[in-house]
């Protein structure tokens, strides 16, 4: 929709705006989902841990997102450093939704649904990893004669 104003005799149209297209990595993309999955099911949490456990794996789920999207930009020395980290944010995302689970905050359809979206992610940083260490040679200091 497209609206107007009248500015000095003239009829200036003001268009929507509407942000640049980011491109993203997939498996950033695949975190925002989850995220926003997440985030539907935060809102039917027990109200006695929403802002305990809750808010923790929200937490969590946000260091997952920066790391994984700082990973993108990283230079080779750094990317293995951040990589680990996000990797080690979705291993701790696996476990703080399994004791939801356990504590009954998380049904076992959704907590399936996120698990499943979870171990896809986490395949994908797995895979990333692998790449990243068959093309990075592992520099061995020198021994002295």
């Amino acid at each position: 929709m497209i609206s107007s104003y009248l500015c000095l005799h003239k009829i200036i149209p003001i268009l929507p705006i509407v942000p640049p297209p980011q491109r993203l990595l997939p498996v950033v993309l695949k975190l925002k989902d989850a995220y926003g999955i997440w985030q539907n099911y935060l809102a039917s949490f027990p109200k006695a841990n929403r802002f305990t456990l809750g808010s923790k794996i929200d937490d969590v789920f946000l260091n997952a997102i920066e790391y994984c999207f700082l990973a993108g930009y990283a230079g080779v020395a750094e990317k293995m450093t951040i990589l680990d980290r996000c990797i080690s944010r979705i291993d701790l995302l696996k476990l703080l939704l399994n004791l939801s689970w356990d504590i009954k905050a998380l049904d076992s359809k959704k907590y399936i649904h996120l698990s499943e979206k979870l171990a896809e992610i986490g395949k994908m940083l797995g895979g990333w990893k692998r790449q990243l260490q068959n093309k990075t040679p592992e520099v061995k200091p020198r021994e002295k004669p």
